[in-house]
């Protein structure tokens, strides 16, 4: 137990530096605009960047991570995210070229990729040595990992802080405290070869049924992070103040969810809870849209928050069920579900010029839809008494 403790406590530092080297380049991107002159569309072409540099890396990381083990994937990308922000802080601030600065953008994003999945998958192994549900817990690690980064990020900012100083300060940091916290991690086991499990995981029911479900609260988590704001500025005419107020609380609600969550999971089970979210996720969204007075609208974003917060964390806990096969089945629900960040936010910014910002959230409600109907999946997978690994 010592040594479960001690991973444990690893696991969660190592969400935690995730979120905080997120927000601290999120805290400069309008530095990266003005540094490179860039318009909005073609800022937003620049940070695709880390969308596809995630998305490509997010198929090996399976194979890494057999290879490697966890510890050594989350060193690697670690490395990576640290060069990334480097190299995009220099790109900016150095040449003041955008092609080193989508360079930096790439390899911080397959850094951050392979990363996730790892500690993921390093999470949900500590989990199943505790005996009871933790995964959320470690997604609100991330949440104020994020807070700390936004911490040190805004000062930063309003003190125009060189770019090389502070994303590179924060990137070389964070390597160097990955390092040492890889150290705790529980040591890889050897995986028995097989027992009649061959199938690449990109060809198991459910394993895809968790990448859609996975996918569907994604894009309710992102949708939030990236249009509630400005939905509540356009559809109620409020104050830009109000619309940051409105995602904070989001956020505050859904981080909230994460830490209380494992114990109704622990009580009622993972099925049971989720569609509970599932109809809370679709009301929150609901009252945001129609609510018309500031009461339910608020009430709405609370409800939103607390539905949105659990699907993400427990489809990551339902795809290692089997420690033999935890790293594939881990990095192919990542992909599928990595997808909401990449198309997301295109695809819903297409339909708010058409139905505008606020309306446009109705389609996020109707992908609780989908997520209850593959919830199903996330009840625990029957592991064989010997098991082998396929490869992704």
């Amino acid at each position: 137990m010592p040594v479960v403790s001690a991973a444990r406590n690893a696991v969660a530092l190592t969400f935690a530096l995730n979120g905080f080297c997120f927000a601290g380049l999120v805290s400069r991107i309008p530095d990266v605009r003005t540094g490179l002159h860039l318009d909005n569309g073609s800022l937003g072409l620049l940070l695709l960047a880390i969308a596809a540099g995630s998305v490509l890396a997010l198929p090996s990381s399976g194979r890494l991570i057999v290879r490697l083990g966890a510890a050594g994937v989350v060193r690697l990308g670690g490395l990576s995210a640290a060069v990334g922000l480097v190299t995009c802080a220099v790109g900016v601030a150095g040449v003041g070229s955008v092609a080193v600065t989508a360079v930096g953008f790439f390899a911080y994003g397959v850094g951050i990729g392979v990363w996730d999945v790892a500690m993921n998958v390093e999470g949900a192994e500590v989990e199943r040595r505790l005996g009871r549900t933790i995964m959320p817990r470690f997604h609100a690690g991330w949440s104020f990992g994020s807070i700390a980064g936004a911490a040190v990020g805004i000062p930063m900012a309003a003190l125009h802080a060189p770019l090389p100083l502070h994303l590179g300060g924060a990137g070389v940091l964070a390597l160097g405290t990955v390092w040492l916290l890889g150290r705790a991690f529980l040591p890889p086991t050897a995986e028995p070869e097989t027992a009649g499990v061959s199938r690449s995981a990109w060809r198991e029911p459910r394993t895809l049924a968790l990448g859609v479900m996975v996918l569907a609260f994604a894009t309710v988590e992102g949708s939030a992070n990236d249009w509630l704001s400005l939905a509540i500025i356009d559809g109620y005419g409020a104050r830009h103040w109000v619309g940051v107020l409105g995602f904070s609380v989001f956020v505050t609600a859904m981080t909230t969810g994460r830490l209380l969550g494992p114990l109704a999971l622990d009580r009622w089970g993972r099925a049971p809870v989720l569609w509970a979210t599932c109809a809370v996720a679709a009301v929150g969204i609901l009252l945001v849209v129609a609510g018309g007075g500031w009461l339910l609208v608020g009430l709405g974003v609370v409800v939103w928050g607390l539905g949105a917060s659990l699907g993400f964390p427990v489809g990551m806990s339902a795809a290692a069920d089997d420690p033999a096969r935890a790293a594939a089945r881990v990095s192919v629900v990542s992909t599928i579900g990595y997808a909401a960040f990449l198309a997301g936010p295109p695809l819903l910014g297409q339909l708010g010029d058409r139905v505008g910002t606020l309306d446009s959230l109705l389609a996020v409600a109707a992908l609780m839809v989908p997520a209850a109907l593959t919830v199903v999946a996330v009840r625990p997978a029957r592991v064989a008494p010997v098991s082998g690994f396929a490869e992704t």
